[in-house]
């Protein structure tokens, strides 16, 4: 069985737990099945190899093996059920980090009141693909201070509306998870960035960004540059993987995202940082 939330689906696999097993558990874990294991910060629910497929154009991914709760005279084969946890869905899509670059976690995009003042009192991404010349600090301070005319148009709305199905690619193909989270950098709590796509691969931390574009590139955009350069800045990564999807008319023309990856450069972070600081002089 699945639960679907929206276009999505989980699988849960419950493995039967002997009577032996079940004497070292107390008898509250019993009920409901599973649901104690997945829901416990320790151990984590094991991860069987993510895989997806389409089950009646509803995307499932069969990840969860949970050991049932309730004891069994016997252990048999795996069966599978279903967890009915309001959330699961979006922590196979979101997890939350747990490695030290969770302890600088400002607030999620979705409280957009906080996300929003943060935003205001701080330096973004978005404010530091714009810094490249001392003419640059004084708009964005401007910005900053009476409040930005730019309200988004056709392509941003298209964007927007992409982005959650170019970052479901990124994370069967290159298992980096989405992230609405804003982050503060461990230098300067105003230095401030929301990457597209975070995963912790051991000790690293991995971003991605995302765009959609209606024009073929030979190169990618400085500004777009900056904003990685200055996401893994405050992430403390070394590396992005930069994706994007092609359309004419707000029609996709590629079968699949493109992507690079691109390396962190410290020189161009220096740069950032110190017009970044010359923002936030003229700023409350």
């Amino acid at each position: 069985m699945s639960v679907g939330f929206g276009r999505m689906a989980v699988m849960v696999q419950f493995r039967p737990t002997s009577a032996e097993e079940a004497e070292s558990r107390d008898a509250r874990d019993f009920a409901p099945l599973a649901l104690a294991e997945l829901s416990a910060a320790e151990p984590e629910p094991r991860i069987e190899g993510l895989q997806d497929r389409l089950v009646d154009d509803v995307r499932v991914f069969e990840t969860y093996v949970a050991q049932q709760t309730r004891p069994s005279a016997a252990v048999g084969e795996s069966v599978q059920g279903t967890i009915w946890r309001a959330g699961i869905l979006e922590e196979l899509r979101n997890p939350r980090p747990r490695g030290p670059v969770a302890q600088r976690i400002v607030c999620s995009s979705e409280d957009r009141d906080d996300w929003l003042e943060a935003r205001r009192r701080g330096i973004t991404a978005t404010d530091a693909a714009r810094l490249a010349t001392p003419t640059s600090v004084r708009a964005v301070a401007a910005d900053k201070v009476h409040g930005s005319s730019f309200g988004g148009n056709v392509y941003t709305d298209f964007g927007r509306r992409r982005e959650p199905v170019i970052a479901d690619w990124v994370m069967r193909e290159h298992r980096i998870a989405g992230c609405g989270l804003l982050f503060r950098s461990a230098e300067n709590e105003r230095h401030l960035a929301t990457p597209d796509g975070l995963a912790e691969w051991g000790d690293e931390v991995v971003l991605a960004e995302i765009k959609t574009v209606n024009k073929t590139w030979k190169r990618i955009p400085r500004n777009y540059l900056r904003q990685v350069w200055w996401q893994q800045y405050v992430l403390g990564a070394r590396r992005t993987l930069f994706v994007w999807e092609r359309h004419e008319n707000f029609v996709v023309q590629d079968p699949q995202p493109n992507f690079v990856w691109i390396e962190r450069d410290d020189a161009e972070i220096a740069k950032l940082v110190e017009l970044a600081d010359e923002v936030l002089k003229r700023i409350p």
